[in-house]
């Protein structure tokens, strides 16, 4: 169990995000989505999807979807017909509808809706269960059907840093999600995995970074705020079986980022 940390807000936060035992995603939850992907290493195939992700998010951008949906809607929908906007030619329309909700038995009214594309899922989450097939079908761009799949996750107001990063792989888009305060000129030098790892191992750099976030938040609850939701993304992840290095140096370098920056302000006052 990692140590609690106190801050005045009365918050408790561990001192490391820990990280969960290291599970290989299933080939054959690949397989089940697209059989010519059988014996296809699963790092391959993530690059190729990586580089589909414009298009991807093209055809997710397309759909002119609500944000939400009633739960008791959800056992009489097993799929939904959406409108699409006018979109490119190349544009990759999802293949599931993820319904997300904290639980099976959640008090929230209503369940998030997120448009996905299964290969994405299937190739970065190893905790995931094989998704149904999809029978999505489309119109003449005037509408998509696509399949409704419940989903729980511990956080689903902080699943869409998550989720971006599975298409594009982005330590600059991730760490400014993360930390919206953080420096432009930062992200920049973010142009590998090694200069994440150097930024995560230098003392100065992080105190730098924690002063910059400090001194430009409004206060300590924004700061909290910022904390609570780092820690969202990493149990979404955890309960996802996200195992991507460059994901965990991502929340790591956050998560010393956000605590120096609270302690800061905490020695302020």
């Amino acid at each position: 169990m990692a140590s609690q940390q106190s801050y005045p807000s009365n918050v408790q936060l561990p001192r490391k995000l820990q990280r969960p035992q290291y599970i290989e995603v299933p080939a054959q939850n690949i397989a089940a989505i697209d059989p010519e992907l059988s014996h296809v290493p699963v790092d391959y195939v993530r690059r190729g999807l990586k580089n589909q992700a414009n298009q991807m998010f093209a055809g997710i951008s397309a759909l002119q979807l609500s944000p939400s949906m009633h739960r008791s809607q959800l056992h009489h929908t097993p799929s939904l017909t959406i409108p699409i906007r006018p979109s490119g030619p190349s544009s990759s329309y999802p293949t599931h509808i993820l319904a997300l909700s904290k639980s099976s038995t959640s008090s929230d009214s209503h369940v998030t809706l997120v448009p996905t594309h299964a290969l994405v899922l299937a190739s970065n989450c190893a905790s995931l269960p094989r998704l149904p097939p999809s029978a999505s079908s489309h119109g003449a761009t005037v509408s998509v059907t696509l399949p409704v799949l419940p989903l729980t996750i511990p956080a689903p107001a902080a699943f869409a840093p998550l989720h971006t990063f599975l298409y594009t792989h982005s330590a600059p888009q991730l760490i400014s999600a993360l930390l919206p305060a953080i420096p432009a000129s930062f992200l920049s030098t973010l142009t590998s995995p090694q200069a994440l790892r150097s930024t995560l191992a230098s003392g100065p750099a992080l105190h730098t970074l924690s002063a910059h976030l400090m001194s430009s938040a409004p206060g300590m609850g924004a700061l909290t705020n910022v904390a609570q939701n780092i820690a969202a993304v990493w149990r979404n992840a955890v309960a996802l079986g996200v195992h991507d290095p460059e994901l965990w140096h991502c929340l790591d370098l956050a998560w010393e980022v956000i605590l120096g920056a609270m302690n800061l302000g905490a020695g302020a006052r």
